[in-house]
């Protein structure tokens, strides 16, 4: 018994296969592997600079094009974040390093609420909804976490 199987989209499919296989490794080939959020909950100054230096430690370990950091700041150490904050230059400086920086507005809604201003954030901070939302976020893709 002779099966007259079309050996021309046999070939194409496996050709698309070779080369949905291909993209896809260089799409991972592409992907950072090392990926942290360091958590900051703290008003304790020497506490936040720590969290600074193991941000700018681990950057000039991999290299900013190896690694990518977020520090997520809420409650306490929301106060990191602000124009107040006497780490505010190098807050800043750290951002344009390609260090990422989340405030936590639920935070800021509480302190706009106590004190009839909303807290000014330094230049390159961001504000996420809830800050310890967005490190469990950050962890489901594959953050390391660290909490000073």
């Amino acid at each position: 018994m002779k099966l007259n199987i079309p050996i021309k989209p046999i070939l194409l499919l496996l050709m698309l296969l070779v080369v949905v296989l291909a993209m896809s490794t260089l799409a991972q080939a592409g992907e950072v592997k090392n990926k942290l959020v360091i958590q900051v909950s703290t008003d304790d100054p020497r506490t936040q600079k720590i969290a600074l230096n193991n941000a700018a430690n681990l950057q000039k370990l991999y290299g900013m094009d190896n690694v990518v950091i977020e520090i997520v700041a809420y409650g306490p150490g929301l106060g990191l974040l602000t124009r107040k904050s006497g780490q505010a230059s190098r807050v800043e400086s750290l951002a344009m390093q390609d260090i990422h920086f989340s405030a936590c507005g639920n935070t800021m809604k509480k302190v706009a609420a106590k004190s009839g201003n909303m807290p000014k954030l330094l230049e390159g901070v961001d504000q996420v909804t809830a800050g310890v939302a967005r490190i469990m976020e950050l962890q489901q893709q594959g953050y390391a976490y660290i909490r000073p």
